[in-house]
């Protein structure tokens, strides 16, 4: 068997790691360099167009961790001392009088003078309002210094970073109202094929719904980018390159179905006849017939049709090529080893991504794990990666990808 990281051979099929390096590198070589400044809060799930530069130390003076008492350590002998002043957050202290003690409360600024802060279980009121402390106590205890989370200048963070809650926050406590981000991917959604029709029509003979534009219209909206749903393309070449023309002003055209090599895959052969072809067939599975190429000078991402091959092949590679195309880094989702709860006795030539779950710290899989099959990943939590020229018995190790990595 082979190592959980190391994949097997593919024959003339792309390995996945290889894929995703050209689309990579293609999308580094057409970044969306237009930006937009917008109001803090609208900013959400966005990409940071210019890196964030402390202005200010945070905090912007020493202050107090908690509840309690400051006082100067060298000027305590372990009498009780009077309480000089009384400083809430935001006031702006007095310095601390010798031989005296400041009731202090969390956040307030430390007096000049102070060199600790006590807190109140560790000290005793006395009668006459006089304290006493019942511990030993050191410089700098409980006090949180002068630019302890930043300093003025600091990288804070790195353009190309995506925004969510927690860069909000962080972005509000430097004071930042608005942010510059990257403008929004625009990316068309065609799906294509003569059996397909839309939720709340009639069913002909033949025909199927289709799944697969409500999944990646609602996917692309998560991940911030401006979605133009094209619609179903029908299954003639004319139309086909006639829609694809209608099309020039995306950054992106994701298709799904008809890139395979079948006589009714149009879109293909637009491809091949008026763009170019870049990827073509694969090592994984759901999702050989993934496909990149451009259709004059767009880029065109096409998706195997099966919606299960569709929600794989977006997540592992059309996923990190849209936010590399925003300058986001770190594209790739989160995967970690877990134990196989389950038997994989036939080693197969691609890389498989099986919709799974965790119980008991082990992977376990869907009973179906059809590329037709959507209902597999609605039950999952993650995808489960078997690498190629792999079998598995129970307690192997895999990767397990949560889909939660994914979908945002």
């Amino acid at each position: 068997m082979n190592p959980a990281g190391k994949p097997g051979k593919t024959g003339s099929l792309l390995p996945v790691e290889v894929a995703l390096a050209r689309l990579l590198e293609m999308a580094e070589a057409a970044p969306i360099r237009e930006r937009e400044r917008l109001p803090l809060a609208q900013v959400e799930g966005r990409v940071l167009a210019d890196d964030l530069i402390s202005t200010l130390d945070l905090p912007p003076w020493p202050n107090s961790a908690m509840d309690g008492y400051a006082l100067c350590t060298a000027d305590w002998g372990g009498e009780p001392l009077v309480v000089s002043q009384r400083i809430f957050a935001g006031q702006a202290p007095q310095p601390l009088q010798p031989g005296t003690c400041a009731r202090i409360f969390t956040g307030a600024p430390v007096p000049a003078g102070a060199d600790c802060v006590e807190m109140q279980e560790n000290a005793e009121v006395l009668a006459d309002e006089r304290v006493r402390f019942t511990e030993a106590m050191s410089p700098g205890q409980n006090i949180r210094p002068q630019g302890q989370e930043t300093t003025v200048g600091e990288l804070v963070l790195s353009a190309g970073t995506r925004l969510g809650p927690i860069e909000q926050g962080l972005a509000a406590s430097l004071g930042c109202a608005e942010l510059e981000v990257v403008r929004k991917v625009r990316v068309a959604v065609l799906s294509t094929g003569d059996e397909l029709v839309e939720p709340g029509q009639a069913l002909g003979p033949g025909q199927i719904y289709n799944s697969n534009r409500v999944l990646l219209c609602s996917w692309l909206q998560r991940l911030g980018c401006e979605v133009i749903d094209a619609g179903i393309l029908v299954d003639d070449l004319e139309i086909t390159r006639q829609r694809l023309g209608e099309l020039a002003d995306v950054d992106l055209i994701l298709s799904t179905g008809g890139v395979s090599v079948g006589e009714a895959d149009f879109l293909g052969i637009a491809l091949r006849e008026e763009g170019e072809l870049t990827l073509w067939k694969l090592a994984i599975k759901p999702g050989k017939p993934l496909t990149f190429g451009h259709f004059r000078g767009v880029p065109v991402i096409g998706l195997p049709g099966n919606p299960a091959s569709t929600l794989v092949t977006f997540a592992l590679l059309a996923r990190p090529y849209l936010l590399r195309r925003q300058g986001v880094a770190d594209v790739e989702p989160l995967k970690f080893q877990v134990p196989a709860g389950f038997v994989w006795p036939k080693a197969g030539n691609r890389r498989e991504y099986l919709r799974g779950r965790l119980e008991n710290g082990r992977a376990i899989i869907y009973r179906n794990q059809s590329s037709g099959v959507l209902r597999s990943a609605a039950w999952a939590e993650g995808l489960v990666e078997v690498l190629e020229d792999r079998t598995l018995v129970e307690g192997d190790w895999v990767n397990f990808i949560p889909l939660s990595e994914v979908l945002a």
